[in-house]
């Protein structure tokens, strides 16, 4: 199974990784960051594939992917 890990505090909630996941496991979250922008986070964990192009495409490098 594997994870993606987005840092809140990084995380500007520009949507490129949205775009990107090829499954759509990922979305903009409700809860805002200590800058007040909502960061993204995945949904459905088992789906992901770690494909890692929500990670090269995060102009933040707010976002790790385990395996």
């Amino acid at each position: 199974m594997s994870q993606v890990k987005i840092e809140p505090m990084y995380c500007k909630g520009c949507g490129y990784c949205i775009d990107v996941c090829p499954f759509q496991l990922l979305r903009i979250g409700s809860r805002t960051n200590a800058i007040g922008l909502h960061a993204a986070e995945q949904i459905e964990t088992d789906k992901c594939t770690a494909c890692k192009l929500c990670a090269n495409i995060c102009p933040e490098s707010a976002i790790t992917v385990y395996k």
